[in-house]
């Protein structure tokens, strides 16, 4: 069966980040596609039917009637959204597809690594494990430049409030050095995952964004750990 696309309208974009815009797509009357949390869209706009871009969802599968994407100013699909995508525009979505799915069970413990935008899906995956009372511990490990390139801060401090399952960490790579931020500093390394591993058997490991942070998790859990790829979960790029 073909794919049904869509022409959707914007309603509504929200700033981020000066650099970062989230976009909702209202759905059309009749839709009624079946998709997962942590899936993905393709999008493209009306005048410019070939040029394609897929984005993670930033929604879940509980926010019914709309998509959100969450869209960093970055090569060409990205700075028109970010500068340029204004409610009331429309853009062609192809339905959602992809495996970087959440394993929202009780006794799982999803450890979720992200770089900058990367962060992105895993807004989804604690939206829907925090309404649906979930006891699935998430932690999400995020690197960032500055506190000033938090995508979701006040979002994912709330639901850290509503959900003691979930954990959101931060840890800045560029910071000055009288910086007042009190909290981790350098990237991401296997130490510091190591860190939140409770039971090995149980974790789920999730990574997203730039190449080089998702192969080193990749190295990590396969080699290093030896878990199996099942309990991997990848989406990179740059």
């Amino acid at each position: 069966m073909p794919k049904r696309i869509e022409e959707m309208p914007i309603e509504s974009v929200k700033m981020e980040l000066p650099d970062t815009k989230t976009i909702r797509l209202k759905w059309p009357d009749d839709y009624d596609v079946p998709f997962k949390t942590g899936q993905f869209i393709t999008l493209y706009w009306p005048d410019t039917p070939r040029y394609k871009r897929a984005y993670s969802l930033s929604s879940c599968v509980l926010d019914q009637g709309h998509f959100e994407v969450t869209i960093k100013r970055e090569g060409k699909m990205g700075t028109r959204l970010v500068d340029w995508a204004k409610e009331g525009d429309t853009l062609f979505v192809i339905p959602p597809t992809g495996r970087f799915l959440p394993v929202l069970e009780d006794d799982k413990h999803l450890i979720c690594i992200a770089g900058g935008s990367g962060v992105t899906p895993y807004r989804g995956f604690v939206r829907e494990a925090t309404r649906t009372g979930r006891k699935t511990k998430i932690t999400v490990l995020y690197s960032v430049r500055t506190t000033n390139d938090i995508i979701f801060e006040d979002e994912f401090r709330e639901l850290e409030k509503e959900n003691p399952h979930f954990r959101f960490l931060v840890t800045c790579t560029r910071l000055a050095a009288d910086d007042p931020w009190t909290g981790r500093r350098g990237r991401i390394d296997a130490a510091w995952i190591r860190e939140h591993i409770v039971e090995l058997p149980q974790s789920y490991f999730y990574a997203c964004g730039p190449t080089a942070l998702v192969e080193a998790t990749e190295k990590l859990v396969l080699e290093e750990l030896q878990l199996p790829k099942e309990q991997l979960r990848l989406e990179k790029w740059g």
